[in-house]
């Protein structure tokens, strides 16, 4: 048994998919999760890691622990993964932060915080610390859609960003096959892509053009506040703005533990191309 937390996410839902696949038993646990959202005899709980999960396995092989924004600032972390640290082994989805802004409460020390827990739990573990996701470009779905525009900062400014699907790979692997106990993995994509970048590679795959504006610091943190706290906002736009070489260089470890490169943005693009047409 493999217990999946954040199991309708970008991550978690791909990882469901791929350990089913593999022919892994499977509890799939989301807040709002249903029966529908997940594959044919895949147990689905729905529950809030902030409070006692009453339909967890008794014993599982293994759960990958995803800990939503709102606890990972404010919830205890030993008492979120205590729960779970009867299990065989605690897979924690982190932070690159920890490593590259260890100072940051929102993106290094709240993450720090659990894997220490995680460590601390007495279960065998490995940490998977990615950095920038692909999928972040979501956000620019309603303006492509409606307008076939994009509107983001520093738009020549290049990170690795990470497909989710990678993330998931990796995930599958490090939670069914000996070699990872106590290692911890930093995820990135293969090569930095600026935000200009990004959104061509948008345009090119729904075959339209998409214009670039670029923002300023004060106008995306500005929509950022809608719908994150301010120290997010504001760390999230120095990594954006002011990247620190480690979060610029790209990482061999989604190579090293998949046998195959990291997949670059523009087949994530491709592959989610509905999302903006």
């Amino acid at each position: 048994m493999i217990v999946v937390t954040g199991a309708t996410g970008n991550v978690g839902r791909t990882l469901v998919r791929l350990l089913t696949d593999q022919g892994h038993e499977v509890t799939a646990v989301s807040r709002r999760i249903t029966p529908a959202d997940v594959p044919p005899g895949v147990h689905a709980v729905a529950a809030d890691l902030a409070r006692p999960v009453a339909d967890l396995p008794a014993a599982a092989d293994a759960v990958f622990l995803l800990v939503g924004g709102d606890l990972m600032m404010t919830g205890d972390p030993a008492a979120v993964v205590a729960p779970f640290a009867h299990y065989g082994r605690i897979v924690l989805l982190s932070s690159q932060g920890v490593v590259t802004r260890p100072d940051s409460l929102s993106h290094g020390r709240a993450f720090a915080a659990y894997e220490q827990a995680v460590m601390d739990s007495g279960a065998d573990w490995t940490i998977l610390r990615p950095g920038g996701f692909a999928s972040n470009a979501y956000a620019w779905a309603p303006s492509v859609k409606a307008g076939r525009t994009v509107a983001a900062p520093f738009g020549d400014v290049g990170l690795p960003v990470i497909d989710p699907d990678d993330i998931a790979a990796v995930a599958a692997v490090v939670l069914t096959r000996p070699g990872h106990s106590k290692a911890g993995y930093e995820l990135t994509g293969p090569a930095p892509t600026t935000p200009l970048q990004r959104a061509a590679a948008i345009a090119d795959a729904i075959g339209e053009q998409v214009a670039f504006t670029d923002q300023t610091r004060e106008e995306a943190r500005a929509q950022m506040l809608a719908f994150m706290p301010a120290p997010v906002a504001d760390t999230t736009l120095d990594i954006l703005g002011t990247p620190t070489p480690r979060e610029q260089a790209v990482s061999p470890d989604v190579e090293k533990v998949l046998g195959r490169p990291a997949t670059p943005f523009t087949d994530w693009a491709r592959r989610n191309a509905a999302a903006f047409a």
